[in-house]
């Protein structure tokens, strides 16, 4: 099609074809991008994005890969992997404010924000992903979570223009924001945030990351996994009603939920995007059949489902 051959032209060798999303996620899960870029800093994000909805084409944006399940058939249109890594960091009188490009790791932020002695971002130390995606799921743990550190966010909206967002615009809620309102590959795109920290003592502010990271460490699976899989329902957790409903270590091909966490789905080796939805299809219904809780997803569903969800 002109549109395909346009894009073709404008991103050049920038531009792949056909590239296996299974190598940017998590899991390792995920069929084949039609066109994928990679973005080195803010302004190449927003320029391939922008390339993208020119010419009608639909933009997917992924970060560090957690949290989303990517359909075996891949992602039409382009897939943008967001590696803008910029950060600076300004102190004034009263607090300690630090400019972040969308494509930070979480778990890398958090720890320059410990070697210098800053505090209120010592929660994110152990959670996966991409400042984007913080924004995009108000990422949390440990009782913290990006609302409570968000001043404004940058946004690139589908008439090309860059506005900001203010904390309450973003409308922040328990592992959502206004911007998951936005379905499509037209949503906004998160640019960059500004955080506003404050300072503290370094040697206690690591004492408690180690005590966060020994936590995750018992408590959740290693290798490759989709991150937690369900929202925790009022006044009880994902995790404990899926193993009540004795699902844990159940299998589906090499799709398995977690031994160690039942609000984890790992994948033993190839799994399929498919085998691990039968598993999400599974825990959901034997969940609402046992307790009458209808579990809300957590991990964002990407690509080509067909009729499957």
């Amino acid at each position: 099609m002109a549109e395909r051959e346009a894009l073709r032209a404008a991103l050049g060798k920038a531009l792949k074809e056909r590239e296996p999303l299974s190598k940017y996620t998590s899991a390792r899960i995920g069929g084949p991008a039609e066109f994928l870029t990679i973005a080195g800093n803010a302004s190449e994000l927003a320029e391939q994005v922008r390339a993208a909805w020119h010419f009608g084409i639909r933009a997917t944006i992924l970060g560090g890969g957690s949290n989303v399940l990517v359909s075996d058939s891949g992602v039409r249109g382009l897939v943008v992997i967001n590696r803008a890594k910029g950060v600076e960091f300004q102190e004034t009188d009263n607090a300690v404010l630090v400019w972040v490009e969308s494509g930070v790791n979480l778990g890398a932020l958090a720890r320059q924000c410990l070697q210098r002695g800053y505090a209120g971002f010592e929660w994110a130390t152990t959670v996966p992903g991409t400042v984007g995606g913080a924004v995009y799921g108000n990422a949390g743990a440990h009782g913290g979570d990006l609302a409570g550190n968000l001043v404004m966010a940058e946004i690139l909206h589908h008439d090309g223009t860059v506005r900001e967002w203010s904390n309450e615009e973003l409308g922040f809620g328990y592992r959502t924001s206004a911007l998951k309102g936005h379905k499509g590959g037209y949503a906004p795109v998160v640019l960059g945030v500004e955080l506003a920290l404050k300072r503290g003592n370094s040697a206690e502010l690591q004492a408690t990351a180690e005590g966060f990271a020994s936590h995750r460490k018992r408590t959740q699976p290693p290798g490759a996994s989709i991150g937690s899989m369900f929202k925790n329902p009022g006044g009880n957790y994902a995790g404990r009603l899926i193993d009540m409903a004795g699902l844990k270590g159940k299998r589906i091909g090499n799709a398995e939920i977690s031994t160690m966490h039942a609000n984890f789905f790992v994948n033993l080796g190839e799994c399929r995007a498919s085998d691990v939805l039968s598993l999400i299809h599974l825990a959901h219904e034997a969940v609402q059949t046992r307790f009458g809780v209808d579990l809300e997803l957590e991990v964002e569903l990407v690509g080509e489902w067909g009729g499957q969800c």
